[in-house]
């Protein structure tokens, strides 16, 4: 089987090629520097020729709230359109759990617009939309945005990290698996408060800044109540804590 990773190169895609090609299937990583462009459409045509499957895991270089619209939507459009073209049986989409519950956060606003141009082109391209939880990779940027000089302020609304390892495997399975034409969700094995999770981390990277808690503190321009950010309802887990995956994160550092 030929399997397309359009943002092959990155965090999940590298992981996501590796797992797949252990399994012997033809991956090809796909990203600008290597020709082929999303967002330009460069390179589509060529690299979906005889492609059975397009993982989708690219992401927009501007956070800014035009700016990410933009991307997703003109990178959305195009690998569907190539997609459709080169006769694509599934199209796997990497979103994020809870997109539509935060609408004051541009990014999420950006996704769902995504979901919708996917949701809309079933009939030519089955797809499955994986929705994840944050990735424990991001919590040292997570901390760093919601920093005031030694003081970090997050909600305590529920949280649920899943590691970018577990994320990969999931992402595998499903782009293997028959098109769901829907979302399946995945997240960590273990739910906890949002600061109380990020204050962990600090701990265990010696980082001696404070965790506040605090109910009116912004995710990324968007409040977080206590269900914003982990699956409502039935949701593959993945295997790795956030205990067994700081004691890999300092070994490997």
């Amino acid at each position: 089987m030929k399997i397309v990773v359009i943002g092959g190169t990155g965090l999940i895609g590298s992981k996501t090629v590796a797992i797949l090609r252990q399994g012997g299937h033809e991956v090809v990583p796909a990203s600008p520097k290597g020709g082929v462009n999303s967002v330009t459409g460069e390179g589509l045509k060529e690299v979906m020729a005889g492609a059975n499957v397009v993982i989708d895991l690219a992401n927009s270089p501007s956070f800014e709230d035009r700016a990410v619209l933009e991307f997703f939507e003109a990178s959305t459009r195009n690998l569907l359109a190539a997609e459709a073209a080169a006769g694509v049986q599934h199209h796997v989409a990497l979103s994020i759990v809870g997109i539509e519950r935060t609408p004051e956060n541009g990014y999420f606003r950006a996704k769902v617009a995504q979901e919708k141009l996917i949701a809309a082109q079933a009939s030519n391209v089955p797809y499955t939309i994986i929705r994840s939880t944050q990735f424990m990779e991001f919590l040292g940027g997570i901390a760093a945005s919601s920093a005031d000089g030694n003081v970090v302020r997050l909600s305590p609304g529920l949280f649920q990290p899943i590691a970018a390892d577990d994320v990969a495997a999931a992402v595998a399975d499903v782009a293997l698996a028959a098109p769901r034409n829907g979302i399946v969700e995945i997240a960590g094995p273990e739910r906890a408060p949002f600061d109380e999770i990020v204050a962990r981390y600090l701990k265990a990277t010696n980082d001696p800044r404070e965790v506040v808690r605090d109910p009116a503190a912004r995710y990324f321009g968007g409040l977080v109540e206590e269900h914003s950010l982990v699956p409502l309802g039935e949701a593959r887990l993945g295997h790795i804590g956030l205990d067994a995956w700081l004691r890999n994160s300092q070994v490997r550092a």
